[in-house]
């Protein structure tokens, strides 16, 4: 598996969580799926995949999405409003 950079944006909870906004990484996650899975194993995320939609390059992607060099993903939290 080769090595890619996913540029990652993080909003609502998982940005507090994670302590940032964005950040690009190095991963060889081959789908959005793997990547959360992996980035939960190192930081302190307390949403579940089943809790979340992603969008890769600006469009809602499945979890099975294939992930590419250069991709931006965002992880999308449910959203509270009154």
């Amino acid at each position: 598996m080769s090595e890619k950079t996913i540029h990652i944006q993080y909003f609502a909870l998982l940005r507090e969580q994670r302590g940032t906004a964005s950040e690009s990484i190095r991963t060889t996650a081959q789908t959005p799926a793997e990547l959360y899975r992996n980035l939960s194993q190192t930081h302190p995320f307390t949403l579940t995949q089943k809790n979340l939609q992603v969008a890769v390059n600006e469009e809602f992607a499945s979890w099975d999405t294939p992930l590419y060099d250069e991709d931006k993903l965002v992880f999308i939290p449910p959203v509270a409003g009154g």
